[in-house]
């Protein structure tokens, strides 16, 4: 099976000094509303992806906390991001189906999402692929639970 071509983008510049930094950029360049969290991915393999987002007050509600669509943004930027590091782009591709979510606890600190699915997976056409996330914040403590659906097919053959 071939690197997805995100993972080896994603493999190149985590080499260098604020490669981190700037593949989050890369990735909030190419789909730009994830950037209004503005997400650092710390950690990204096959079948797993981890990103932070620091607390501050342009992702707050009413209340100072952070606000219940930034968490859903982040559960469905590491679910994107693992997904397309994982599915094999030459056979098959993917969109997001839809999201259901939980809201655990009021996330009054920096956020950490992990959005992992068991590896290896076979993909399938026409697949619903349930992506479990989970965040948590700087204590460790689950605040936030999601299952994000990701619907795979697989690409025409010319």
């Amino acid at each position: 099976m071939s690197t997805p071509g995100l993972l080896k983008t994603y493999q190149k510049l985590t080499k260098w000094p604020a490669g981190h930094w700037l593949f989050s950029k890369a990735v909030c360049l190419k789909a730009p509303y994830f950037g209004s969290i503005k997400p650092q991915i710390i950690s990204l393999e096959p079948g797993k992806c981890v990103a932070k987002v620091k607390n501050r007050r342009a992702i707050h509600n009413h209340i100072g906390t952070i606000h219940a669509i930034a968490q859903c943004n982040l559960a469905e930027l590491v679910a994107g991001v693992m997904t397309d590091a994982t599915v094999p782009p030459k056979t098959h591709r993917w969109i997001p189906k839809g999201m259901t979510v939980e809201y655990l606890n009021k996330v009054e600190t920096d956020m950490q999402a992990t959005a992992q699915i068991p590896m290896p997976h076979e993909f399938e056409d026409k697949e619903d692929l349930i992506v479990p996330v989970e965040i948590t914040n700087e204590k460790g403590e689950l605040v936030f639970r999601a299952a994000v659906t990701m619907y795979i097919t697989a690409r025409k053959k010319a």
